[in-house]
């Protein structure tokens, strides 16, 4: 894994940020911040991040790449999130931040719409509210910190299967939510996509499994039996992405089936590594939890973000001040012979 280095944020960040609210324990579980351990005083802003479902790996990899950011950058990084990937859970863990008065507050939606009146409750606190992985394009956030593009992703996604696939074939699709607007947007590409750039490809269905790997693995089985044609899966999230693989290797289908999906390094591994998938696409997930940390820096201190940001220690980022989108940067293919470059 690359190290990544960073400076101090300049001094006028401590002068314009607000005194800290004392954090407690919200609704969901404890709100943790190991870099305000640090020194996190009130001249540092408290920056609250609330992912999807927290204790997966993938939002592990996140939040460790804020506390990293965070205590260089000079903040306080708070990290709590549901256990199980619920709207109303995820919800009771935003008003926990809002009554504690947090400066800057990411969420990762999982209903973008039921969010949206919560966002705007924050924002009319003072709150500084934007969004980091998945979106909430109809709310007041002020940021999307983004992993790559939606076309990069589910164009990516399409053409690591194909490649598997020699370019022709029928695939199903094991989805986790339903209203998880970036899962939405990636899968509307990839039918475009597949439509207009390979027209011997057939998308057969679309399913969700939640946030559970066994019901991925269960699902993508299921698929598979029902249709005997089928020569490919795609796991949309870092949940499904193994639980395909793991099917299709159940089945005693590895070279009949071909996978690709969203999963993280040490989870994907072992399946690249026999074949139960071709290919992972994915971005750096650590980088995408720094990138937050220093976007929730600029918002706590009222900086404008240009269209090229310097950001310490990542490469690449961009600004779309049209649609406040700060970008990370491509896609990251995963293969067999790069997975062990990363660890987490």
């Amino acid at each position: 894994m690359r190290a990544h280095r960073y400076t101090t944020l300049a001094a006028g960040l401590a002068a314009a940020s607000l005194v800290l609210a004392g954090c407690g324990e919200g609704s969901g579980g404890s709100a943790t911040g190991d870099s305000g351990g640090e020194g996190g005083g009130d001249d540092q802003p408290t920056i609250a991040f609330v992912p999807k479902l927290q204790g997966i790996p993938y939002f592990e990899a996140m939040n460790t790449g804020g506390e990293q950011a965070c205590e260089e950058l000079g903040c306080e990084w708070l990290y709590q999130g549901p256990v199980e990937a619920d709207a109303a859970a995820q919800a009771d863990i935003v008003r926990s931040y809002i009554q504690q008065g947090v400066d800057v507050l990411f969420v990762a939606p999982n209903d973008p719409d039921s969010m949206a009146p919560l966002l705007q409750q924050a924002a009319d606190a003072g709150i500084a509210v934007a969004t980091t992985d998945t979106d909430a394009p109809d709310s007041v956030r002020e940021v999307f910190v983004s992993q790559a593009s939606t076309e990069g992703i589910g164009q990516t996604l399409t053409d690591e299967l194909m490649q598997a696939m020699g370019g022709s074939g029928r695939y199903a699709i094991v989805s986790c939510g339903e209203t998880a607007e970036n899962l939405n947007s990636w899968i509307e590409v990839q039918r475009e996509y597949t439509q207009s750039e390979y027209p011997d490809a057939e998308i057969t269905d679309v399913v969700y499994a939640g946030e559970d790997q066994t019901v991925a693995t269960q699902m993508a089985t299921d698929l598979m039996n029902s249709d005997p044609s089928l020569t490919g899966l795609v796991g949309e999230c870092t949940s499904s992405a193994p639980g395909v693989a793991q099917a299709v290797r159940d089945a005693g289908k590895i070279g009949q089936v071909q996978t690709v999906g969203l999963g993280t390094p040490n989870s994907m591994a072992p399946y690249l590594e026999d074949g139960s998938a071709a290919a992972s696409v994915l971005w750096d997930v650590e980088a995408l939890g720094e990138l937050t940390a220093w976007a929730g820096t600029q918002l706590a201190a009222g900086e404008e973000i240009s269209a090229s940001p310097d950001v310490p220690g990542i490469e690449g980022v961009t600004y779309d001040a049209e649609n406040n989108v700060l970008l990370l940067g491509d896609p990251l293919v995963l293969t067999a012979d790069n997975v062990g470059e990363y660890d987490y």
